[in-house]
Parts: C-alpha cells; sequence; structure tokens
C-alpha cells in the first residue's frame, strides 16, 4: 500500500454510481473490465456476513448494494466485450455484445454472495457479423464464459452467429483453461429464457476441466422443458434419462425426472482409493 493508504476507504465494495449507455470497440483486451473484485455493501470496508437463520435477508448484518450496468455495445475487442472478477450482487442488464475474439461478456466468480445475484439478463450475443476479420476468422470465441463458481444466472439473453470453428453460445468455467486452475469443476449455472438462433451450431463448449453443469429452468438451452440439465459428458453419466449429443452440447441433456450434482470427497484416505477416476 501507498503513503496515502487508508483502511477505512474500500473501494470495491463501494456503490456503483450509473452505468448507462456506453459504448467500447476496438480495445486490446477488454471492452468494459471490473478488477478484480466488486461486492458494493452498506459498510464497505467490514465483511459480507450471511445469517442462514434470516430467511428474509440473510445480509442483514452489512445489506448488499445492487450494482446494474446498463445498456454497453462492446465489439471488436482482441478478448472480451464485457468482463468481471469476483463478484457480488453485479448484473449485467441489456448488453449488445459482437465480434469479441474470446467472449462476449464473461465472469470469473460469482460466490461473494448467493443464489440469484450475480446475473446476465436481457442481453444479445453475436459471434461475428458482416463486418468480421481475419483475427475472429480464425479464432472461437464464446457469447458468454460462466464462472468457475455457483450462484451465477443467465436470463433472457440470445445468442446469433457461433457456427465456425469451436465457437459457441456457451462456455464454463472462467480462467479453468489450464490443467493448474483453480477448482475442480462441475459448478452449476442457472438459466432461463434463452433464445439460439439457427446460425448457433454449438450451443455449449467445456473447458478444463469438463464438468461443468447447467439447470434450464425454462427448457430452451436443451430442448426437453422446465427443470432440465445440461453437462459435460462421462461415461458414468449416461443413464436412460440422458441422451448425448457432443455436435449442439459437447455431452449429455437430461430430462426433469433426475437431478445432477456435484459430488466432491474432502481428505479421503488412502489416496489411492478414487486415483484416476473421472
Amino acid at each position: 500500500m501507498g503513503p496515502s493508504a487508508d483502511l477505512n476507504v474500500c473501494p470495491e465494495n463501494e456503490p456503483l454510481g450509473k452505468f448507462i449507455g456506453n459504448h467500447a470497440h476496438s480495445n486490446g483486451r477488454y471492452g468494459l473490465r471490473i478488477f478484480h473484485a466488486f461486492t458494493p455493501r452498506t459498510y464497505p470496508c467490514k465483511p459480507v456476513s450471511y445469517d442462514s437463520t434470516n430467511t428474509t435477508d440473510p445480509y442483514w448484518q452489512n445489506p448488499l448494494i445492487t450494482a446494474n450496468f446498463y445498456n454497453l455495445t462492446s465489439w471488436k475487442n482482441k478478448r472480451n466485450g464485457a468482463m468481471v472478477g469476483y463478484a457480488g450482487d453485479v448484473r449485467f442488464n441489456y448488453f449488445k455484445v459482437a465480434d469479441n475474439i474470446l467472449a462476449g461478456m464473461e465472469m470469473e466468480k460469482s460466490n461473494q454472495t448467493g443464489d440469484g445475484k450475480a446475473i446476465f439478463r436481457d442481453s444479445t450475443a453475436v459471434g461475428r457479423t458482416e463486418n468480421t476479420e481475419l483475427y475472429l476468422e480464425i479464432a472461437s470465441p464464446n457469447g458468454i464464459i460462466t464462472p468457475r463458481t455457483e450462484n451465477f444466472t443467465v436470463d433472457n439473453v440470445r445468442f446469433y452467429n457461433y457456427d465456425w470453428n469451436e465457437a459457441s453460445a456457451l462456455r464454463d468455467c472462467s480462467h479453468c483453461f489450464f490443467p493448474t486452475s483453480s477448482d475442480s469443476g462441475a459448478r452449476t449455472v442457472v438459466v432461463r429464457n434463452l433464445y439460439f438462433d439457427s446460425s448457433v451450431t454449438q450451443r455449449i463448449r467445456y473447458t478444463f476441466p469438463f464438468k461443468g453443469i447447467w439447470f434450464d429452468e425454462t427448457g430452451e438451452l436443451t430442448g426437453l422443458g422446465p427443470n432440465t440439465w445440461a453437462m459435460a459428458w462421462h461415461k458414468h453419466n449416461e443413464w436412460p434419462e440422458c441422451t448425448t449429443n457432443f455436435q449442439v452440447y459437447d455431452g449429455h441433456v437430461c430430462d426433469s425426472s433426475v437431478q445432477v450434482r456435484r459430488l466432491a470427497f474432502h481428505a479421503y484416505t488412502p489416496e489411492s482409493t478414487l486415483k484416476g477416476l473421472p
């Protein structure tokens, strides 16, 4: 910290003023980047406190403050149209993103607060327009890259033109592109009211460690109706209630008669017990 540092000032947790109607394009990396964390709350320098006994407002001891970002148009950025690191009650609304090399929108972590707080909603993602270029043609962009944590929602987002190389509308596990990533995967993302144009040939593509889970509340992602599932392929997940479709879903889709859950073992002995299992 510098000589003017003040421990009573915590910018990462201060309320957002107003973000409406901005444009960003042709940047070397990001159109919008929120770095590194943003969890607005009433007392910015005090920690988030969750009270499970208070079902009305479990954050009453330090109430969260919603940060709404509205109407960003972001295109032709060399990495992402919009990117946020560790997020609390942060919501991207009415974004329009196109021709971005890695992703239209991305969130790295959403575990600062509970479910239903971190949301991308009411937005449009376009993989490539008629104004394409060489760097985009040789890339494999994604409409949205979701966090490597729980508690994230994608609501009412429309996807167009993800139909070349390994491009996809959705990709899981932000910053898990390499084996030494900081999460073991199998995190659940909630989606609802999605629209996929016929120009979207790959709806989901999984990244390392290839264990993502999608809970489709309204059925547009899976095409199987409300409360259905998509998940990465593993042989032990081949069940009658699930079908395998690599061309569209890069794995399994399952009907509403099943539930898909992350299962983790900690501190088991001997360590060789589960060695080699997926």
